[in-house]
């Protein structure tokens, strides 16, 4: 929870910090600043179970119907909070206190919602309102499934229009079958295509979580096949950004949680290394 005199603190992302059903804010460590989250999964609902993942009750599914007149009057009055009023000296610690990104994010799998491409649209305006477009970054945090769709692909350009970035979640190399760390099946060539038609529309950054179970790390053949795929899209000119490196900042609420730990500094900078003697940048957050 965050803390009773109501400051938001980088170890805890709850997204009813605001008491809003789809907005909520965030001190974000790898923004350096405060994140605006857009949840349009309220319901805990995603089609993938990361086993890092911090949403309490998550269960398979998507997410309901959105009310899109009340998500443009929560976003419109937190960022006029934000902006203009009390909020960053009163709920923000010091040395964080700029607004970074308004992000879609929350509590499962954004491009699942029917509604995302308009709220994509809503977003905008809102942002345009508030004289931000171009100013603060608008972030799509995805898993990248739905991106065959081109009612999603045409929202990514649309994002990208907006000064606009795609965090697609690539956390181990992709491989046909069943993924331990996401708990879903997985075809390496949809995984290839979804993150070609992302990079191909938006500037996308690769969104890697790195951690120990039951005390091992990933393993070097682990290690080297995800070099090995980040070099292949390079070689096919498939270019993304950069890599978001991160580990276990806050609990896992999954079963699997007491089998985490977090990958000890010295590792992940080790890989981080690796990473960028491939001709990528990383930025780093263990």
């Amino acid at each position: 929870m965050n803390k009773p005199d109501g400051r938001l603190r980088v170890d805890d992302h709850a997204r009813d910090a605001a008491g809003l059903t789809y907005v909520y804010p965030v001190v974000s460590r790898r923004a350096g600043g405060v994140s605006v989250g857009i949840n349009l999964n309220p319901n805990n609902a995603c089609n993938w179970r990361c086993v890092y993942c911090q949403v309490p009750e998550l269960h398979r599914g998507g997410p309901p119907p959105i009310d899109l007149v009340q998500l443009e009057a929560e976003l419109d009055g937190l960022l006029a909070d934000i902006v203009r009023g009390d909020f960053m000296r009163e709920r923000v610690p010091e040395g964080a206190r700029r607004l970074n990104d308004v992000a879609f994010s929350g509590n499962g799998e954004s491009t699942m919602s029917a509604e995302f491409p308009v709220a994509v649209e809503l977003v905008g305006r809102v942002l345009e309102r508030f004289g931000l477009v171009g100013r603060v970054k608008l972030v799509l945090i995805t898993n990248g499934s739905q991106l065959y769709k081109p009612a999603v692909q045409a929202a990514v350009s649309a994002m990208a229009a907006l000064g606009g970035e795609v965090w697609f979640k690539l956390d181990r190399a992709p491989q046909d079958g069943f993924s331990a760390v996401n708990q879903v099946q997985l075809k390496a060539s949809s995984v290839r295509q979804h993150l070609a038609a992302a990079v191909a529309r938006c500037p996308t950054w690769l969104q890697t979580c790195m951690f120990a179970v039951d005390g091992a790390l990933p393993d070097e053949g682990a290690l080297q096949a995800y070099l090995d795929y980040l070099s292949a899209l390079l070689r096919d000119g498939i270019t993304p950004h950069g890599v978001l490196l991160y580990g276990l900042a806050r609990p896992s609420m999954q079963a699997e949680a007491p089998r985490l730990s977090a990958a000890p500094v010295e590792w992940m900078q080790a890989l981080a290394a690796r990473i960028e003697a491939i001709g990528l940048p990383v930025k780093l957050s263990p």
